[in-house]
C-alpha cells in the first residue's frame, strides 16, 4: 500500500460545488437542501486547490473521490435522481480531468432505477472515465441479491467498474436505536457484512466473476463473523441459496479498505483476506475519517510483517 508508486487513498468524498453554490445562495438544488449537504462539516465546502494542500500535508497522492453519500438520493423520483447523479459524476470527472495525477472518479447512481443506473454507468466508465461507482449497502430496504439488480451487475463487470459499498440510508441498527451514535458506529459495519452475505449467497460473486467490489470500512464485521457462516453454510444446507462454496471461500474476492483505525483490526483483516486485498482507503473528510492515514500506515508493524 505504501512506497511503490503513488499513494493513492480509494475512499475519499467530495460534496459537489454546484450543490454548493445553489444551497449556499438560499436555494435548493434537484430537491436537496443545505441539510441534505453536511455543511457543519467545513472539509465538505473545500474546493480542490485547497483539498490538494491538505492531501499534501497527509502524504496523499492521489483521491480515488467519490460524491458524499447524501447524494445517493434514492428515494426520489428516479428522472431527479438520475439528474443529481449525471451532475455529480459530471463534476468529479472535471476534477480529475483539471488534476490528473491528483484526482480519480468514482460516481453515484440512482439505484431505485436499474436502468437509469446501468445506462449512466456505461456514460460514467466510456465519456467520463470514471473508474468505478459508490453504492449504498441497501437501495430503500432491497438487498443486491434481488433479482431486479442483476442488470446493475453484469454492467459492473462488462465494464470493469469497481463498486464501492458505502452506507449511507437508514441501517438495521437504526430501526431499534439511534442512541449513542450506534446506527452509524454499528450500523454500518451491520449492514456491510450482510451486504456480503447477500452477494455471495444470491449467486452473484459466482455469476460474475469479473466483479470488482471493494467492502468499505474495512468491510464491516466480515472477517469476525465469516466463520460462523461457514458454520451455518455447513449445518443448514438449505439457507445455502446460491453459493457454490462457503462463504470465506470468497473472502479474496472482494477489497476492502483501511478504516480499521487500530493496528489490532487491521491485523485481524489483513490475516483473514490477505494484504494484497487490502487497500489505502481514509473516509475524508469525514468525522469518522482515519486520521493521518498515510504515516500510520508506514508505522503500522502490521504491513512491515507481510
Amino acid at each position: 500500500m505504501t512506497g511503490r508508486g503513488p499513494i493513492v487513498d480509494i475512499h475519499a468524498h467530495v460534496t459537489p460545488q454546484r450543490f454548493l453554490r445553489a444551497v449556499l445562495s438560499g436555494r435548493d438544488w434537484h430537491g436537496m437542501t443545505a441539510e441534505d449537504g453536511e455543511l457543519d462539516n467545513p472539509k465538505n465546502r473545500w474546493d480542490p486547490k485547497r483539498r490538494i494542500e491538505e492531501m499534501d500535508g497527509m502524504g496523499v497522492d492521489v483521491q480515488l473521490v467519490s460524491p458524499t453519500d447524501c447524494f445517493y438520493q434514492y428515494y426520489q423520483d428516479p428522472e431527479a435522481a438520475a439528474r443529481i447523479a449525471e451532475e455529480c459524476n459530471d463534476e468529479v470527472a472535471e476534477m480529475a480531468r483539471a488534476h490528473p495525477s491528483r484526482f480519480m472518479g468514482l460516481g453515484t447512481l440512482p439505484m431505485q432505477d436499474v436502468g437509469r443506473s446501468v445506462q449512466e454507468m456505461e456514460r460514467g466508465v466510456k465519456r467520463l472515465g470514471l473508474r468505478g461507482f459508490m453504492v449504498d449497502d441497501h437501495v430503500n430496504g432491497r438487498t443486491y441479491n434481488d433479482p431486479a439488480f442483476e442488470p446493475f451487475w453484469a454492467a459492473a463487470e462488462r465494464l470493469g467498474a469497481l463498486i464501492l459499498v458505502h452506507q449511507g440510508a437508514s441501517t438495521v441498527v437504526e430501526h431499534r436505536t439511534r442512541s449513542y451514535f450506534l446506527h452509524n458506529a454499528v450500523g454500518n459495519l451491520v449492514d456491510r457484512t450482510l451486504t456480503f452475505g447477500c452477494l455471495v449467497g444470491g449467486g452473484i460473486m459466482d455469476r460474475h466473476p469479473g466483479l470488482r467490489v471493494c467492502l468499505g470500512h474495512a468491510g464491516g464485521y466480515v472477517p469476525y463473523a465469516v466463520d460462523r457462516m461457514d458454520r451455518g453454510w455447513l449445518m443448514f444446507p438449505r439457507y445455502r441459496g446460491e453459493a457454490a462454496e462457503p462463504p470465506s471461500a470468497y473472502l479474496r474476492r472482494f477489497l476492502y479498505d483501511t478504516v480499521t483505525f487500530t493496528d489490532r483490526n487491521l491485523r485481524f483483516l489483513v490475516d483473514v483476506v490477505g494484504a494484497d486485498r487490502v487497500l489505502l482507503g481514509s473516509d475524508w473528510p469525514a468525522p469518522m475519517a482515519v486520521e493521518d492515514p498515510v504515516r500510520w500506515i508506514e508505522r503500522s508493524p502490521v504491513l512491515r510483517d507481510e
